[in-house]
């Protein structure tokens, strides 16, 4: 389960705004605002559809410990594929050969 501030935070860091939110996910924006704004908690389902939309768009949920709940994005796999082309674009690691 996710909080609307935790909402308000996925949206943003994956580029959506509550329109095209609502759009992907089906629920309507108006519901979206009152969640993200702590007015209005919609019902469960609501909840697991919009977490489950902005995790199809790149957020990564933290689960709470004692440093408390979070979002973050997840690298994409032409993300993670060109991170490994920068990463070994230094060739063959070799001995030195200097006397």
């Amino acid at each position: 389960m996710i909080t609307g501030p935790l909402c308000r935070a996925a949206r943003a860091l994956t580029e959506l705004s509550r329109e095209k939110l609502a759009a992907l996910s089906g629920v309507d924006e108006h519901v979206i605002e009152l969640f993200e704004r702590r007015i209005a908690a919609p019902d469960a389902n609501v909840v697991a559809m919009l977490k489950s939309t902005l995790e199809d768009m790149g957020a990564v949920f933290i689960p709470e410990d004692r440093r408390g709940a979070g979002v973050r994005l997840k690298f994409t796999a032409s993300e993670t594929k060109r991170i490994a082309t920068l990463e070994s674009e230094g060739g063959l690691i070799r001995g030195d050969d200097v006397p």
